[in-house]
């Protein structure tokens, strides 16, 4: 049975809100009234001043708005502090004020968020690529270049990054609308992790597949087929397997176009 918010003591909430301790799940993290943590963590911020994180906002809107405070207060100098605070909140808006640092290249956001990327906590992870999906989709075939590299990491946290950053659709974000037309253009993430030893990377590679499968059932198809033919390792099984879980039962291959079948090769 899933943990709601409302079962949570108010003791750990305190704690949560008081910026003490991180959150142990979904259900704490969604708990925190983001007010109090924020007035908490900089003393000094008035309740106008936290009016954008208030509980009847969406919680992507709130990061934002934590991220903006904390630029704001800290200045680019105080994010690192941001960075390691005990908070996972906190270091979620930390995310955000990186996206939102003005007049930096996408190379270098992603070099500032790398560490996010690979925090401990799960939900910051989810937060540093959710705060720099937008630099991301202003130029899909840029940030595709420049994670290529994670790929080869000895993190997994890092090569995870790259795959669910630019996933077609992906949770909590908007739709990659190039990549729903054209997922073959993403194949440079995806063939170096194709049989990644680690589960996290490869439940993240098959929901990608997944994403594009809603729209291109067919390359889908054709691309776990051709790294099946070509692996016959127990990870590449588990991502092919995943990947068309939303495919017919009686899968037919499509046609593929010029650009899928030169994609594939």
């Amino acid at each position: 049975m899933s943990l709601r918010p409302g079962d949570i003591p108010r003791s750990t909430i305190d704690a949560l809100e008081r910026g003490e301790r991180e959150a142990a799940n979904l259900a704490e993290s969604l708990a925190i009234d983001q007010r109090r943590l924020a007035v908490s963590s900089f003393p000094g911020l008035s309740e106008s001043d936290v009016t954008g994180l208030a509980p009847d906002v969406s919680i992507t809107a709130r990061m934002r708005s934590g991220g903006r405070l904390m630029l704001e207060h800290l200045g680019v100098a105080g994010l690192d502090r941001a960075r390691r605070h005990p908070s996972d909140t906190v270091r979620g808006w930390a995310c955000y004020a990186l996206a939102l640092v003005p007049r930096r290249s996408m190379g270098r956001r992603l070099r500032d968020v790398r560490p996010l990327a690979d925090d401990p906590h799960f939900g910051v992870r989810e937060w540093a690529w959710l705060a720099m999906r937008p630099h991301l989709a202003a130029d899909i075939d840029a940030a595709i270049e420049l994670l290529v590299p994670w790929t080869n990491s000895r993190r997994a946290n890092v090569r995870r990054f790259a795959s669910e950053a630019t996933r077609p659709r992906g949770v909590w974000c908007a739709h990659l609308r190039e990549l729903r037309d054209e997922p073959w253009r993403a194949l440079p993430i995806l063939e170096p992790l194709r049989a990644d030893e680690t589960k996290y990377v490869q439940d993240s590679v098959a929901n990608w597949l997944n994403d594009a499968s809603k729209d291109q059932p067919g390359w889908v198809f054709d691309v776990t087929e051709r790294w099946l033919g070509e692996s016959d390792s127990p990870p590449t099984e588990r991502i092919a397997r995943r990947a068309r879980r939303s495919l017919p039962a009686a899968a037919v291959r499509t046609k593929p176009n010029a650009r899928s079948a030169r994609a594939r090769r």
